[in-house]
């Protein structure tokens, strides 16, 4: 699956691709899904995207799942189940790129398969460095793809945690706004903490609130200000610029807010800088933004997928397709939470 970055709607099946070069990476690994996203989308729309140097065209697709066909180096086994890291440090390095935070780049000129001069995963077979490649439980065969969102979430919930620690932190209660797969996910691994949790969101059917209730979660579509609860724990999965603010202001006293959805931006809205101010002064609140993950993160992420309940898990998966019916999986419907592109059997 090809794109012309920059260029709306240039999204193609290739069937003449040819095989993934060595220099790539060492494993060599067959593809059995992609998971679609909105950055897929932002993608196909031209917003963005940047192709490998010396290509006019993108392979997209970062939500990956494999099977390893070949590894010479003896870190992975043929037929082992695998996802490739999305994100590849920069080549100064920057201080963070150097010690393998490389989600945390300083200098912006890291690299992303499928996203920013790295081939992506969306195609028949797709290699990549065993520092990269992330071996799944064969539990997760029909999930697996679902390892990339998992880790941003992993990531968020790290860096909550680290924020937490600076003083005595006994959590309780967890608000997380949106219930697309990110926030689905991030309301997983609450509650896999134990936290009681509330997951916020505008749709008043579909799946969505059966999963949330699913987890033993809360699920609620008043505004952010009616709810009835101020929580220890925001993780704002949205972007919605009213969502952002609102949550700002409700979160407890040495509350934490995650900011883990991307806003579009060229949205103006009046509220109040200096009480907001005030308050995240004087109750000690933290708001912080996350984005991306790192090894670490990766492997965080598989374990938690790991330890949930499979059924759950596919119940997240609303359109499973094949690859020659490509352009209706890329073609968004309403009730969608993950769409997956299938390539193999």
């Amino acid at each position: 699956m090809t794109v012309k970055p920059g260029v709306a709607n240039s999204l193609s099946l290739v069937e003449d691709q040819p095989e993934p070069a060595p220099e790539e990476g060492a494993i060599l690994v067959e593809a059995l899904a992609v998971g679609i996203c909105g950055t897929d989308h932002e993608i196909i729309a031209g917003e963005y995207g940047e192709a490998p140097p010396a290509e006019d065209r993108l392979i997209i697709g970062h939500e990956s799942l494999g099977r390893v066909l070949e590894d010479p180096t003896g870190t992975l086994q043929p037929g082992d189940l695998v996802a490739g890291i999305v994100r590849h440090p920069d080549p100064v390095p920057c201080p963070n790129c150097a010690v393998g935070e490389w989600d945390m780049c300083r200098n912006g000129q890291y690299t992303e398969h499928g996203i920013k001069a790295l081939s992506g995963f969306a195609r028949d077979r797709w290699r990549i460095e065993p520092q990269f490649a992330v071996k799944l439980d064969p539990a997760l065969g029909r999930v697996g793809m679902l390892l990339e969102p998992t880790s941003v979430v992993a990531k968020a919930w790290d860096h909550i945690e680290r924020i937490g620690h600076r003083a005595e932190w006994q959590p309780q209660t967890v608000l997380v706004t949106g219930a697309g797969p990110i926030g689905l996910l991030a309301a997983l691994l609450a509650t896999q903490r134990g936290l009681t949790v509330h997951v916020l969101d505008r749709a008043t059917s579909g799946p969505k609130p059966d999963l949330v209730a699913a987890l033993g979660a809360s699920y609620h579509t008043v505004p952010v200000n009616d709810l009835p609860f101020d929580p220890d724990v925001v993780v704002e999965c949205t972007g919605a610029p009213t969502v952002v603010i609102d949550v700002m202001c409700k979160a407890a006293p040495t509350g934490i807010v995650c900011l883990a959805g991307v806003s579009s931006g060229g949205r103006s809205i009046d509220f109040d800088a200096g009480a907001l101010n005030r308050a995240l002064v004087l109750e000690n609140n933290v708001v912080f933004g996350s984005v991306n993950a790192n090894r670490r993160h990766w492997n965080m992420a598989a374990q938690a997928l790991s330890r949930a309940d499979q059924s759950w898990l596919e119940s997240l998966l609303t359109r499973r397709l094949p690859v020659e019916r490509y352009a209706e999986a890329y073609a968004p419907e309403q009730g969608d939470i993950k769409v997956v592109l299938e390539f193999g059997s």
